[in-house]
């Protein structure tokens, strides 16, 4: 029995590369920086900041060392926080768009736009 195996590179997500958005319906966005955000309100905008959490690379000669910068000493546990709290935000602009559809202003936390 012959086994073909086809490799295949669906991209179900957006993801990032060279400070371009890359959708899975082909849309791409150039961006300044290196990821988005989104705040209270359920706006979305870029968060090219790195000053909570970030890796810094240097070349030195022939190698390369890492960096972690945590300059607010967050805890594994504060950032996980940061996390679900972001989470919460995206999983609630979803709900709100299958809600109320894209050109609603219901898509948007009004108590947070005040």
């Amino acid at each position: 029995m012959l086994l073909l195996i086809i490799k295949l590179k669906i991209q179900v997500m957006a993801e990032f590369k060279r400070k371009a958005l890359l959708l899975s319906t082909g849309k791409q966005v150039k961006l300044f920086g290196n990821s988005i955000a989104i705040g209270k309100s359920l706006e979305i905008g870029e968060g090219y900041a790195p000053n909570i959490l970030s890796c810094t690379v240097e070349q030195l000669s022939d190698k390369q060392t890492f960096t972690v910068t945590n300059p607010h000493n967050f805890s594994p546990e504060e950032l996980m926080e940061m996390a679900d709290y972001n989470i919460r935000l995206w999983m609630d602009l979803k709900d709100n768009i299958r809600k109320h559809g894209l050109e609603s202003f219901k898509v948007f936390n009004m108590d947070a736009l005040r």
